[in-house]
């Protein structure tokens, strides 16, 4: 692999095969893009201007090298000063100037310690090689292992939403391993969920499962209280239990109830486990959490003391180094609460294990975080933190889109290894057997929009995507996972060649293809609808039309259109058409695509109306708060469910 000089992000290939275009600004700023309909749009300069300043852009330009540079293996070598590379292995390698290293190095982060610059350094030697910097080469494989063979399925499922008669008015961990199980029975090979990631500490919880606080880190609602040691000896549990499971008859997810109830059955329990020293373990997860878990669960117990947004903090706690904040870490309040959100955080992973044990589970990886949150204090620097990441208008959000998110800025990110990236990567791996990247685009670039301003007045900023995908394929082969891509809307030709060379799977929807599932590729996923789109019966019956009108949105009467005129001509459906026939015949046309992964949407079997999450609104819909209108004891005997399984399992 090439490792380009990064003067700017696009140039380069990453394998000989792909390259992008060049970027016109230094910094990787794109001072127009082409929209969806193929038409250029300038960029004001004052948001050029806002962008470049959120970076420190100065006159001299960007860095030229990068303490760590990615190769993968079989690709060019990078050009590295001479020296010792010090493998992960606990080996060592002897670079020479100018010759490749032997072949077969493993994969990993090595160190590599230059040796001493020359005292006259002769031609090509005083370049900056050779002073003495240390650095990580990271070699990585060349693709993403690979999905299961025979062309797998499996089951999506927004966790919260799927219930069973003993949650606590919320889908859990011990939920998520039931329907694993039952997937697994059905035929399926794997549960595709939504992001598990970690909203901010509160009496509030964030909905959005897409907004988190930290992606290196698990949502606690999702604890199943019982399963958790010394449950069963605490009269309070069970009182608490039986006001939690009220709510399971309400369609809406009350998440600051159902948190009132889980956090004070927690906090006893937590109580306990140190009173009785049965938490043992919980030292050990505490030492292999290291610097990150140490960093995450200070924030956490500061925002219990200043409010959940760190902006908002006294300014003596405003970075993790400051010294009140080392103070407040060894007080003892300090210490009590890091601790009590560190079980927390064992309690997470020790039940998603469990679930993960019963079969695989495909993680989803938003594409950024809360500027206020955890992730965005622990690692302050890498963020463009007066920055949103957002979408250009297309056809379906006229306006154009701004999610709120924090974006990393792509030359402080470099500057510190991709440390946060990699965390995050490792993360959303750990318990996975297979991973969703939500737009997958934001690996090569992403829309960038100044806060305050509209979202179509937002430009391209660009990543150094060949660091980016090598990273994601090293981590993916560390974790034993395929990846998935999500490369809907508005994508460069040339992202889709440089994913599916690193073996990237394609995301293809029913929905958004022209062509019908006969024709899509093998090596893709295929579905009918994702979580910002409309079920099938909410196309087929028109609800999903008339709930956009009422919630005040933009709509595409077209595009809606074309979504019935999908189902009516691939599926030979007349108008009169029963809505479960339809249905089922939308996933018996669906099982007809060569694709390795397919996946059926639990929301279907059930044949809902409602879309889980409406973009373009706020509290006109009830984003991410809609429960599956039938428990998982039910769905587990759901006729419409076995007859897509009997379809998928045809193939």
């Amino acid at each position: 692999m090439k490792v380009c000089t990064y003067a700017a992000f696009g140039p380069g290939d990453d394998d000989g095969r792909v390259s992008l275009p060049a970027d016109p600004y230094p910094w990787g700023v794109d001072p127009g893009y082409w929209d969806v309909a193929g038409r250029w749009r300038e960029v004001p300069e004052s948001t050029l201007a806002a962008i470049l300043d959120a970076m420190g852009a100065g006159p001299s330009g960007p860095p030229a090298r990068a303490p760590l540079v990615t190769t993968s293996a079989g690709g060019l070598w990078p050009d590295l000063p001479p020296g010792e590379l010090l493998l992960e292995d606990g080996g060592s390698v002897d670079l020479r100037r100018g010759e490749p290293p032997p072949q077969g190095l493993p994969y990993g982060y090595h160190r590599l310690e230059p040796s001493p610059a020359p005292e006259h350094p002769g031609p090509g030697e005083g370049n900056g090689a050779g002073t003495g910097e240390l650095l990580t080469v990271a070699v990585c494989p060349s693709r993403c292992p690979p999905p299961p063979a025979d062309r797998k399925w499996g089951w999506s499922a927004q966790l919260y939403a799927t219930r069973s008669t003993a949650s606590w008015g919320i889908g859990d961990f011990a939920d998520l391993r039931r329907l694993v199980g039952w997937a697994v029975g059905s035929g399926a090979s794997f549960v595709l969920t939504n992001p598990l990631h970690a909203p901010a500490p509160g009496p509030v919880p964030e909905p959005s499962p897409y907004f988190p606080s930290s992606r290196c880190f698990l949502n606690p609602l999702y604890i199943r209280v019982e399963n958790i040691a010394g449950a069963g000896e605490l009269p309070e549990i069970g009182e608490l239990a039986s006001k939690a499971k009220v709510l399971n008859g309400e369609r809406l997810i009350d998440r600051s109830t159902v948190w009132a109830l889980k956090s004070e059955a927690l906090e006893a329990l937590f109580a306990r486990s140190e009173r009785t020293g049965t938490s043992t373990h919980l030292d050990a997860y505490i030492r292999q959490g290291g610097k990150v878990l140490d960093g995450y669960t200070t924030f956490c117990a500061l925002a219990e003391r200043h409010g959940p947004y760190w902006q908002n903090w006294p300014a003596d706690y405003g970075r993790p180094d400051r010294p009140a904040v080392a103070n407040y870490a060894a007080s003892r309040d300090g210490r009590l609460r890091k601790r009590y959100h560190a079980w927390l955080q064992w309690q997470c992973e020790d039940q998603l294990e469990a679930a993960s044990a019963r079969g695989s589970v495909m993680s989803d990886l938003a594409v950024g975080v809360d500027g206020r949150g955890a992730d965005a204090w622990l690692w302050q620097d890498s963020y463009a933190l007066g920055m949103r990441v957002g979408a250009p208008p297309d056809n379906f959000n006229i306006g154009g889109q701004d999610w709120a998110l924090a974006p990393w800025d792509p030359w402080k990110l470099r500057a510190c290894s991709y440390e946060p990236y990699i965390e995050t990567l490792r993360a959303v791996l750990r318990q996975a057997g297979g991973l969703r990247v939500d737009h997958a685009m934001g690996l090569f670039r992403l829309f960038w929009v100044p806060a305050g301003s509209e979202p179509a007045l937002g430009t391209y900023v660009r990543y150094p995507w060949q660091d980016m995908l090598s990273l994601l394929r090293l981590e993916a082969w560390r974790a034993g996972a395929y990846v998935v891509g999500e490369d809907l809307g508005t994508v460069e030709d040339q992202v889709r060649e440089a994913l599916d060379h690193s073996g990237v799977l394609s995301y293809k929807i029913f929905w958004f293809e022209a062509q019908p599932p006969a024709e899509w590729p093998p090596q893709a996923l295929g579905a009918v609808t994702t979580h910002d789109l409309p079920t099938v019966a909410g196309v087929w019956t028109g609800s999903d039309l008339v709930a956009q009108r009422e919630a005040g949105v933009q709509v595409n009467e077209e595009g809606s259109a074309g979504f019935r005129r999908r189902i009516r001509e691939w599926t030979g459906s007349e108008d009169n058409r029963p809505l479960p026939e339809v249905i089922e015949a939308t996933y018996s046309c669906l099982a007809r695509a060569p694709c390795a992964l397919l996946s059926a949407a639990l929301d279907d079997t059930l044949a809902v109306e409602e879309r889980p999450n409406m973009p373009g609104t706020i509290d006109q819909w009830p984003n991410w708060c809609l429960a599956l209108p039938a428990p998982l004891e039910e769905i587990e005997h759901n006729q419409l469910a076995a007859a897509i399984a009997r379809r998928f399992n045809q193939r």
